[in-house]
């Protein structure tokens, strides 16, 4: 049996990764949820340059990494990271210091 869609966007939705997640397959480390428009990025942490910016559908980054479940109920407006592939999940709010 199928599982059920996990997030609030569908699989077709765009979202926000880099080159390097796609081209080099570096893992996804960090994942945020904008609070403005519900959208999502899922990127390795290894740059903030714009030039390394990809839009990808949700599908794919969850295909890419199946681990994106346990935090598909990150709300908008909130950040999820981990340290290493098979590392544990942490979470924040934003507009609150690590």
């Amino acid at each position: 049996m199928e599982e059920d869609w996990p997030f609030d966007q569908e699989e077709n939705v765009a979202a926000i990764t880099t080159v390097h997640v796609l081209e080099r397959r570096l893992p996804i480390l960090r994942v945020r949820h904008y609070d403005d428009d519900h959208s999502w990025a899922f990127v390795c942490g290894t740059t903030n340059d714009v030039k390394d910016g990809q839009v990808i559908g949700m599908g794919e980054a969850l295909e890419f990494d199946p681990t994106l479940r346990t935090i598909a109920d990150l709300p908008p407006g909130w950040s999820a990271w981990r340290e290493s592939v098979g590392g544990a999940w942490y979470r924040k709010k934003d507009d609150e210091d690590l």
